[in-house]
Parts: structure tokens; sequence; C-alpha cells
């Protein structure tokens, strides 16, 4: 398969391709580093993942922490299994409660603050990975990020602008906990500055030592249940013990001779799904990959994803339609039909019924892979952190509506939308590639415009990874990477899209991770991509 990328094919890029046996991923050199070190220590792409995960909550602190959501695609290697582990809403939450704080006109839950928090999910996605595929002990997981926290790291350039704008922002500032986590010399680190975390590491010292008991029925959750009862909020302790994360099966569609798999709704995964299944009705493969042409099949059928999965999906026994409804070929082949190749239209939702995150991936030998995803949501989530133990929350719940009739309407226990996915592809059943593109609702807009770089343009990782990519907002308005052909550009505009065009290193383009399988993991081994929109790293050996 390596054989058929174009290797000379790339964009202007601070990355190349990085080749080995067992690979980590992130967005963090630190990260990527913990991950390898379990892999060097005899632990496999399960165990090198969870350390970076514990390690990217202390690094990136502006898009996930140990208050986080998270998921999880991972080939064992004879099958694919998905995981859930996001968490639902408080058992006080219902539409009463929100109107007598907000207000009848309230359309959804808090943005920031304990409002806006749900169970969170990530530390039992560790526990639940480890306890099912992992090998080494927990507890020496835990070990490369309680080190980071309590030695300190060198703050980089992207996390540190993401972090910077933040302090700017009074709705996160004030936040119970906030100033004293993330603010240290009362303002955001500096690029190069010490930062140290001393109150996570010893949570996350609880947790390698209890196997993530203290989280969800001990030290911590009493922590956490104290925190929110001071400030008004409603998540208990309760909340926590209840909580289990759900494995599930993929839901997936065939494109381009691959199969690319997602983790069904909550999320909205299933609107890249959508996208390529409607793009199979058009042969992108015989157009220039930066044609005017090729990107406007692309956004028009994206737009045609985001209409149904921003109208159906929600918490699965909420939804009014089904997965497999909504993936119904003949259905998008009719959605396909309503795309004009001269003009960008603003499109509505169809009728499927018949009558601030990180991302990493780990690769081992032995032909484990494992794409891993997961987020404190908007930059900082909440902004909400447990003072004494440096869980700062997640705001998953600002995903939720208070519109009567809504799918996401609020309800105790139920899981709210989520836009973080993981994903991995397939061929004729076997691994492919395990990969992912943080950044809100661009996430599923950029699995869509790599893979099709990578399926149809043939077009090698890191360069896929590399090239300018749009976002599609609402109706016909787009942004566009500044590095995107002007003749593209204009191209789009003529044909009646909204076309602003700007640079952006962290959350409006994405950032991803990619590795792909060369063939056999033990000899030829896999080729990896890390976005540079951020400060990572694809670490091999």
């Amino acid at each position: 398969m390596s054989s058929s990328f174009d290797w000379a094919a790339g964009y202007p890029s601070q990355r190349l391709p990085v080749f080995g046996r067992n690979i980590v991923s992130t967005s963090h050199p630190l990260a990527a580093q913990a991950g390898l070190r379990m892999l060097g220590q005899g632990g496999n792409a399960v165990d090198a993942a969870i350390a970076a995960a514990a390690a990217m909550t202390i690094v990136e602190p502006c898009s996930n922490g140990l208050g986080s959501d998270a998921f999880a695609i991972l080939w064992d290697g004879d099958k694919l299994h998905g995981l859930n582990a996001s968490g639902g809403a408080p058992k006080g939450w219902t539409p009463e409660y929100f109107r007598t704080r907000y207000g009848d006109d309230a359309r959804a839950p808090a943005k920031r603050g304990w409002d806006s928090v749900t169970v969170p999910g990530a530390v039992a996605a560790w526990v639940a990975l480890s306890e099912r595929f992992g090998h080494l002990a927990f507890a020496d997981l835990m070990a490369p990020a309680i080190e980071i926290a309590e030695r300190g790291y060198a703050v980089p350039w992207v996390v540190r602008q993401k972090w910077a704008m933040a302090a700017s922002l009074p709705e996160l500032t004030g936040q119970p906990g906030f100033a004293q986590a993330f603010l240290p010399r009362g303002r955001a680190p500096e690029v190069g500055e010490l930062f140290r975390f001393p109150e996570a590491a010893r949570t996350l010292r609880l947790i390698a030592d209890t196997y993530g008991e203290a989280f969800y029925r001990g030290e911590v959750a009493q922590a956490i249940e104290q925190h929110a009862k001071a400030h008004g909020g409603a998540l208990t302790a309760a909340d926590l013990a209840a909580f289990r994360p759900e494995w599930v099966e993929t839901i997936s569609t065939a494109y381009a001779g691959h199969e690319l798999h997602e983790i069904p709704p909550n999320g909205q995964g299933i609107a890249a799904l959508i996208a390529l299944g409607i793009l199979s009705h058009f042969d992108l493969a015989g157009m220039k990959p930066d044609s005017v042409s090729a990107q406007h099949l692309q956004i028009e059928a994206m737009k045609l994803a985001f209409a149904d999965t921003y109208r159906y999906v929600s918490d699965p026994a909420s939804m009014e339609v089904t997965p497999a409804q909504m993936l119904d070929p003949e259905y998008l082949s009719q959605r396909a039909r309503l795309i004009d190749r001269h003009r960008a239209q603003d499109f509505g939702a169809g009728n499927p019924v018949k009558g601030g995150t990180i991302y990493l991936t780990a690769v081992d030998e032995r032909g484990m892979m494992v794409s891993f995803i997961q987020s404190n949501y908007m930059g900082f989530g909440s902004g909400v952190v447990v003072p004494g133990y440096g869980v700062s929350l997640q705001n998953r719940g600002h995903g939720f509506s208070l519109r009567a009739g809504s799918p996401n309407l609020v309800a105790p226990g139920k899981r709210p939308f989520h836009t973080i996915i993981p994903a991995f592809l397939t061929k004729g059943g076997a691994p492919q590639m395990s990969f992912g593109v943080m950044g809100g609702n661009m996430q599923p807009q950029g699995h869509l415009q790599t893979l099709v770089r990578l399926l149809d343009f043939r077009q090698e990782p890191q360069a896929a990874c590399d090239a300018p990519r749009w976002r599609f907002n609402q109706g016909r308005s787009i942004n566009v990477e500044a590095t995107m052909p002007a003749g593209t550009r204009e191209g789009l505009r003529a044909l009646g899209h909204q076309v602003e065009s700007f640079q952006d290193s962290y959350q409006d383009f994405g950032a991803g991770q990619f590795i792909w399988r060369l063939g056999d993991p033990a000899v030829e081994g896999y080729v990896a991509a890390s976005d540079p929109r951020r400060d990572g790293l694809a670490a091999a050996f």
C-alpha cells in the first residue's frame, strides 16, 4: 500500500513523515515520549495511549484535564472495539432546573461554570482500556504524568497562545479555582516559562494507587461534590459513582476501497460517514486535489451531513432515527443529487426515515492500534478547577438544549451531543490507519478532507495533514486557511461561498495525528504524521 502514495507531494510544513514499528503521535512531545516510555518498558499500544493521555492533561490544559470526557477506537490484533466514556447529566438537571436559574428564554445550559459540567469520563476510559487490553501495571502508566506535573515543564508556543487567550476572558478567570490553578503568577505562563501542577499530581497518584476508584468513589469524588455544593452546582458523588464507560460497536461506511469507522451517537462522527457516503457518488479521484471543483463538492457534502447530524444526533435513547437509517445508501444517493456543481447552497435536514480537545494515537509492532481522544470541550472547559486536586472540568453540558422537542433536551443521566470523535480506517476488514482531527465541529470536516487526500489523491499522511483546509460554519459561510491557493479561494467565491481567509494554529482548522500501517507491523511497520498546527510530535522506535 505504501508504494501507491505520492511521496513527493507536499505543502509548506515544519514536519516530515515518521517511520517506525512502534509509534506514539500526540500534540505535545512530552506526552508522545510518555507513551514511548511505556512501549520501551514492554507495554503495548494501549499502555502507551493511556500514559500519553494522562500526560496530556498536564501539558495541554487548555484542551483537556482530569475532568475530561473521552472516546477510543482500537484494533486489538483481531477486531475493532469502540469505547464511549462520555458522562451523563447530573441527576438534578432538568429543563425546569435551568429555567429557574436562568429564565424562560434560556436556550441551553450555561457555557461555563458548574452548570455546564456533566460527569467526567476520561479517567474511567483509562481504567477500562487498561483492564481489558493493557499489559503494564496501571500505576506505571500514571508515572510520567505525575513526574511532569511535579517537576513542571516549559510551556510551548501554541499552548501558550491559547492559554493567554483564555486568561483574557472573565467568563473563565472568574470561575472557582481557575486563577489558582492556571494563572499562578496572575497571568498565563510565557513561552518557555516553567509551569508546575502539584495538585494534579496528587490526584494522579490517587488515581494510580486506587485504579481510578478515588476519582469516582473516593476522596476525589467527595472533593468534587463539596466544591460543586459550595458553588451551587448539582454534580454529586453519587453521579460520579454511578458512571460506567460503554463498550460499543463502531459504525462505518465504505469509501475508495476502504472503510471509515466512527463511534456511534451521541457523537458527531456520523457526519464524516454521511459526507463520504455522499461523495462516493462523485469522481473526486479524477480531479486535482486543490481544485475548486474538488473542494466545492467536499464542502457541499459536509453541509448536507451536518444538517442531518444537528437535526437527529443525540443520546441514542432519544434519537428519532437510527444511524443505519441516516447512512442508508439509497438515502445518501438522494442527498448527493441535491448538490449543484455550479453553486453553493444552504441545506436543511433530510428525512432518513423510510415511509478546546486533544487527540493521540499509538501503535505497536504486534499490530495493536489505538485511536484516542479526550477533551474539556471549549478552551479550559467549564473553567472550574477543584482546589487541592487540580481537576479541571469539562463543559459538555452546554451541548444540551432547553428547547422542548429537541433530541438533545437535557434530562437526568442523559449524555449530551459530543463533538470529539476518534476515527479508524480499515481495508477489507484489516487495519489500515488510526487517526483523528481535533477542533470542535472541524473534526468530521478534518476526517473528510484528509481521507479524500489520502485515498483519492494518494497524498502521504504528512502531506494530507499539512494541506490547507476549509471549515464550514453555517449557511454558505466557510473559513479557509491563508495557505489555500488564491485561485481556489476566488473560485469558491464565484460559486457563492462566503469565504473568509485567515490563519489559526489551534482550533479553527483542526489538528490531527495519523498512523498508517505499511504492512506487517513487525517488518515494514508504520508511517506517522503529526499536525504542524500544534506543538506535537510523532515519536517512534
